[in-house]
């Protein structure tokens, strides 16, 4: 008998709670009061969120993803944080290659984006273009962080009068999941220099960057990884960087650990982003499923890519 296929899906929450207050004892008080995104639909779903507040409304960046193209694009939702409501989804950027991972933040007067875009083979950075009306609509990109270099859910930070990036690399053997890499630059344009001691953290349990850095009540640098123990994306845990200059650094393993199953009972498979934006966190959470269906979706995928081969 055929193995049931194993399919991924996601949905994206917002938590009433800063990020740097959000124990997983705390996330599972606020299960109920956790406002979801709309689901995206039949084998698609949305995942690694980003905000961005302007007053009462809260802009969420995800990565869309359809399993019938097994390519991802970038949409942006909002929430209107005093009704609860959402608006359609909008695609703010599409490229030939995959995009995942909006890392969206605002830095004199303007709003930027470093979006996941491995497959190009560069960390870039994008900033907000639309009309004045809608300026996150539409994004324009900047140039390359990181030149030449296949990273992973780069996430930045200004601390200490400098710029920091966390990120993993794409390399053999699930190296993107056991590694952390640090990268710093005197402005957020650059020039941006990758740390010596890379990579910085290693760990089978999982080490790539899962949302936000932030400062802790301590002043340390806080960051969520993934957590790879029980499979990619099974849950997300922080480290905490005791030394950081631009010659050494020191990253500390916290522990704790952040599941799916604390946020919402039909997602209890994983969680593998948590992200800041003022007094909420935003965060994705997993179902897996086996339904023979995928099967065909997937066979119905390579026979387009072939027809589009032979065609002239």
């Amino acid at each position: 008998m055929l193995k049931r296929p194993k399919t991924d899906f996601w949905t994206v929450g917002v938590v009433p709670e800063k990020l740097s207050h959000l124990t997983p004892e705390r996330l599972r008080a606020l299960k109920d009061q956790i406002q979801w995104m709309p689901l995206a639909g039949d084998w698609q779903y949305y995942a690694d969120p980003f905000g961005l507040r302007e007053g009462d409304r809260l802009h969420v960046f995800v990565e869309h993803f359809d399993y019938r193209s097994k390519k991802g694009e970038l949409r942006r939702l909002t929430l209107d944080l005093a009704t609860g409501t959402w608006t359609a989804p909008v695609c703010v950027l599409q490229l030939p290659c995959h995009l995942s991972y909006p890392f969206v933040l605002q830095h004199e007067g303007q709003w930027w984006m470093v979006p996941e875009s491995s497959q190009a083979g560069e960390i870039a950075l994008y900033r907000a273009d639309g009309p004045s009306e809608d300026p996150t609509s539409r994004w324009t990109r900047v140039g390359p962080l990181l030149a030449d270099v296949p990273g992973v859910d780069a996430s930045l930070i200004q601390h200490d009068g400098r710029w920091w990036m966390f990120y993993a690399v794409i390399g053999p053997h699930k190296k993107d999941q056991r590694e952390l890499h640090v990268a710093h630059a005197p402005e957020l344009t650059g020039p941006w220099s990758v740390h010596p001691a890379n990579p910085v953290l290693t760990s089978e349990q999982g080490a790539r960057p899962g949302g936000t850095p932030f400062v802790g009540r301590d002043g340390k640098i806080h960051l969520p990884v993934q957590d790879r123990r029980f499979g990619y994306g099974s849950g997300a845990r922080l480290v905490r960087v005791d030394g950081l200059s631009p010659s050494a650094i020191e990253v500390q393993d916290l522990g704790t650990r952040y599941t799916g199953d604390l946020a919402h009972s039909d997602f209890p498979d994983g969680l593998h982003t948590l992200t800041a934006c003022g007094d909420v966190t935003l965060l994705d959470v997993k179902r897996i499923d086996r339904s023979r269906a995928r099967t065909l979706i997937d066979m119905k995928r390579r026979f387009r890519r072939a027809v589009r081969r032979v065609m002239p």
